[in-house]
């Protein structure tokens, strides 16, 4: 479903662009930022209420999209050195997240917990209507710039996890087993960890450049 090559884009591998000095795409991204921390709140604790796996990934994703709607409000504007030492923090925090998801999915699989299916769809499809509300706010934008066209793409996969999570509460409900959570939130915590692999390998290569250019002009008055 592509959501491997999106991760890496909504985690910082694309290239950086300048901030978008559109007074509308800035609404929108604030706009953009609250839907997915409110969201993040309303999954955290239906996954926990719901037993459900696959909802504490999404939720965990939530508050990831959140904090990257920040870093192209904010933290773009900053020296190239410092975007780096962040996108070193972003890798690091996705990588423990999908270690958490995993953790939890094998801990799930072991005690044999069985979620609710109708709490896992509605918040799936919660989650689904505020993705697609914010996909419909940046559509516009979806030809844009590097940045405007990555952000516009985590929407758009974001979207089609939700629609995995109903998939997996479909499933729990026909087959009256967890393993169709287990197995979505699996995927989700493997797709984590190769994420925080690129950003981080990614963040250290951009991090020598930027030292190295700042050490340059000293080298040079040594000379």
């Amino acid at each position: 479903m592509g959501f491997s090559t999106m991760s890496d884009c909504c985690s910082g591998g694309c290239s950086p662009a300048k901030p978008p000095v559109d007074p509308r795409y800035r609404r929108i991204l604030w706009i953009a930022l609250w839907v997915n921390a409110l969201m993040f709140f309303v999954e955290i604790v239906g996954g926990w209420a719901a037993g459900s796996v696959s909802l504490l990934a999404d939720a965990v994703d939530f508050l990831g999209d959140a904090a990257n709607y920040g870093i192209s409000l904010f933290v773009l504007a900053l020296a190239p050195v410092w975007r780096s030492r962040t996108a070193l923090v972003k890798g690091a925090t996705m990588g423990g997240y999908g270690i958490f998801v995993l953790g939890t999915a094998l801990w799930h699989l072991r005690s044999g917990t069985v979620p609710q299916a109708h709490t896992m769809g509605l918040i799936g499809f919660l989650a689904l209507a505020a993705n697609c509300l914010v996909a419909v706010l940046l559509f516009s934008y979806r030809n844009g710039d590097a940045n405007m066209r990555s952000v516009w793409l985590c929407t758009r996969n974001d979207a089609i996890g939700n629609v995995a999570v109903m998939l997996a509460a479909f499933g729990v409900f026909q087959t009256g087993s967890g393993l169709p959570d287990l197995l979505v939130a699996t995927v989700m915590g493997l797709l984590g960890l190769s994420a925080a692999h690129s950003v981080i390998t990614h963040a250290r290569r951009e991090l020598r450049e930027a030292e190295a250019a700042l050490a340059a002009p000293v080298e040079l008055k040594r000379r």
